[in-house]
Formats: C-alpha cells, structure tokens, sequence
C-alpha cells in the first residue's frame, strides 16, 4: 500500500481512539508496581497515535514531513516478581510522495515508511537482582538537547537531534542484570545483536556527511560473531546529596564513520562502526531550587575526517574527552530555565583535523507555562569557537489530558562545516499532535 493510501488509515485510527491516558506515554501505561499489577492481573494495552508536519522553507521550499505514526504496546505480569512488556511503532510519511521531484529514489524508499519493534522484555528478579532479557531501552545519562553520557542507545537521526529522546532512541536486543543493596545499584549488560544509528541516505535533509545527493554509500555492519557483541557495567550510589555514577562500555560504535577506499580521485564510500571502549561518569545534585548536573566520557578508537592526503581511508584517530555541566532552575511553578556548557577535547589533534584540539559550546532553555493548558519554551544551542548554532522555539498546546499539539520553528545557522551551519538549508517550521490512548 502506498504512503497516500496509508496516510488516512493512520489518521483515522489517531482521530477515533477513545481510551483515556495521561499524557505521561507508554511508560506510566506499562508501570506494574506499587500496589497495582498483582500477579495474574490481565494484560495492559496502551499507546499513542501522531500526525507531524513540517514544512521547509530555505531555497526549494517543500513538505519535509506528512508523517502518521502509531506505538502500541501491552504489558502485563508473569508471576510475583516477573513481567513482560511488548512494544512496536509504525509510521508513514507523505511528503516524500508529495515531494517525488525534491527527493531522490533512495531517500523516498528510506523514508517514507517504516517498522519498529520498540520493546521485548520479560524481567524476573532473585533475591536483591532484577534481570531483563529482551529489546529494551538503556538510558545511562541525559542532559538537554544533546546526547553524552547516553553511549548504549542507538539512535534514529534522520530528523537530526530534533525529535523527543524517548522517540529518537532505539532500543538494544539485550540481557541486562542489576543489583540493589545498601544504597548501591550495580549494573551488568550484554547486547549480543546491537542496533545502531539511522541517518539516512545522500540527499536527505540531515544526511550527516558532506557527499552529493544519489552517490552511492554502502553500510559495512558488523558480523553477529562474539566478537562483535557489546557488553558493559556501570555503578550508582547516592553519597551525601550527590548521585554518582560511573560506567565502562565496550562496543562497536553505534555511530558510523565515513571510510574512502580505492584512488583518492574516485574513491568507494563505505560505512564502518568502529570497535570502541568508553569510560564516563554522571552527577547530579539538588542545591535548594537549582539541580545541578554533569556528564563526561573519555573514548578509545573513534576515528574522524581528516584534510591530510596521506591519511589512509581520510580518516585520523584520536582519543577525545567529552564533557558537559548544567543547572537547572524552576522559579514559581511557571518558569524554567537551564543552562549547560559542554565541551570535545581531542587527546591528538593535529593542523589536518577540520576541528579545534578543544570544541566548545553551549545551551540554553527557557520554558514560561501559560495558564494550565499552554506552554512557551525556547532552546538555543551554539558553538563557542565559531558561528554555528540552532535556535528552536515552540508552543504546547495540552487540549485534553490525551491530547497534545505543538508547534514551532527549527532554525539553523553559521558556518557551513559547522555541526549545525551545514543544516541552513533545512530550517523549518512544524506542527505535531498526539492522542494518547
């Protein structure tokens, strides 16, 4: 069927749902403890249906986004202390039949329609041990806007870093063990099959390497052998005020580097997910009304894109060390401001790197609610060492308690080489709604 043709069938399912939901998602609809979710409770069924559009309007002004989506998922308990979860989420998007002429084959064939199981998991606990086998999620660190500390989950980035988290994030086949004692929560984890980043295809609006629209890239992922498995650990305690943890992660690379083989003047472009070892820490700590938050991860084996001809495949490795601290401030239940500097160090920069030895930028949000029904809110993210950043204003419109609008502006500037100036072509503005069921 026809992303025309799909397009009101997903529409109709978002307009007719009639089971009420907060607004909270799938995680509150699929929260079995406390007092409720005895065993042998029946399954719980919930999830959410979306209509997104954006309308880009730089240059070529054209429909980016027509997209329907629908998440469904059920939960429910197995015994005493075990439990299972299924999720998955499919969408259409129109725009890229509205819009044959702007984009080419592969990214309309990429993009226009998609499948996900989000989550399979069945969790079982022993003594002060909970485990988790299945899809799931693993969320080691979130700060605003960007990701750091967050190293386990692959994420969907076709829409860039402008989606919510929690839809851009895509789980990991995984086994996971935690342990819960004495104030310490210890953490196991295995991903024999790892997912990793979606970006796209050439020509695409948020493709994240600089080659022409229709070249041909192929993707070298990684065999299913054990070698090619994940596995990390990571330790929380909670010491005077502070909530720490630390954390040690070997994988491949859920993000691809760009390899050129063959002669420099024809080369073949190929995908690779390098083997890398991450080691990090977060931090938070509520002083009075301001929380206070960091993350930093120093990682192993990761190579860039590098102007040196001599370079082999054009790429040069270098250790980095990425770091972030922020503040969070809410004032009379109606502001809320934050405020965050991070930063890239390069262990063995050289002139041939087209980046500083140490990138530098900054975020800042600040959200005004407006009676109980709307919400203003504006992010601001820029680089410190050039002119390069990302301004994203917007208005939530909470209609029901099972419905959402918003509406807003994606708007890109500054150096065309920068994380964010190589967007300016792709500013838009969007419209969003959401009906939880």
């Amino acid at each position: 069927m026809s992303a025309k043709r799909l397009l009101p069938v997903l529409l109709a399912g978002l307009l007719s749902t009639g089971v009420a939901a907060d607004d909270d998602g799938l995680d509150d609809l699929f929260d079995l403890g406390g007092e409720g979710g005895a065993a042998g409770e029946g399954p719980r069924v919930g999830g959410y249906a979306e209509f997104g559009g954006a309308y880009t309007w730089p240059d070529e002004a054209h429909w980016s986004k027509l997209r329907a989506r629908v998440e469904l998922g059920v939960s429910g308990r197995l015994g005493e202390r075990s439990r299972y979860k299924l999720s998955a989420r499919g969408d259409v998007d129109a725009a890229y039949d509205l819009e044959d002429g702007h984009y080419g084959r592969q990214v309309r064939r990429d993009q226009r329609a998609g499948f996900m199981i989000r989550e399979a998991y069945a969790d079982f606990g022993a003594g002060e041990w909970e485990f988790r086998v299945g899809r799931q999620h693993v969320v080691w660190g979130e700060m605003v806007g960007l990701f750091f500390a967050d190293v386990v989950s692959a994420r969907d980035l076709r829409e860039f870093y402008l989606p919510e988290f929690e839809a851009m994030r895509t789980p990991q086949w995984a086994a996971r063990a935690e342990y819960f004692g004495g104030g310490t929560h210890f953490e196991l984890l295995w991903i024999p099959l790892p997912s990793y980043d979606e970006i796209g295809k050439p020509g695409a609006d948020f493709y994240p390497f600089p080659v022409p629209e229709g070249t041909r890239v192929r993707e070298r992922k990684p065999s299913s052998s054990l070698s090619n498995t994940n596995w990390g650990v990571r330790v929380s305690r909670l010491i005077d005020g502070w909530d720490l943890s630390a954390f040690h992660y070997q994988s491949r690379d859920v993000s691809p580097t760009l390899y050129r083989l063959g002669p420099a003047l024809a080369p073949t472009l190929e995908l690779r997910h390098d083997r890398i070892r991450q080691t990090g820490f977060t931090l938070s700590k509520d002083l009075g009304s301001v929380v206070l938050k960091g993350e930093a991860v120093h990682t192993h084996g990761r190579s860039f894109a590098s102007t040196d001809p001599l370079a082999r495949y054009g790429l040069k490795r270098s250790d980095t060390v990425d770091y972030v601290v922020g503040v969070d401030l809410p004032v009379r239940d109606l502001w809320r401001f934050n405020l965050q500097y991070y930063a890239r160090v390069f262990n063995d920069h050289d002139r041939w790197l087209p980046n500083d030895s140490h990138e530098r930028g900054m975020t800042f949000l600040v959200n005004r609610k407006l009676g109980e029904d709307f919400e203003i809110e504006l992010l601001y993210v820029s680089s410190l060492n050039r002119s390069d950043y990302m301004l994203r204003p917007k208005l939530v419109w909470r209609i029901t308690p099972e419905w959402r609008g918003q509406f807003g502006a994606d708007i890109f500037g500054g150096r065309k080489d920068g994380v964010f100036g190589r967007h300016d072509a792709s500013d838009r503005v969007y419209v969003e709604f959401r009906r939880w069921f």
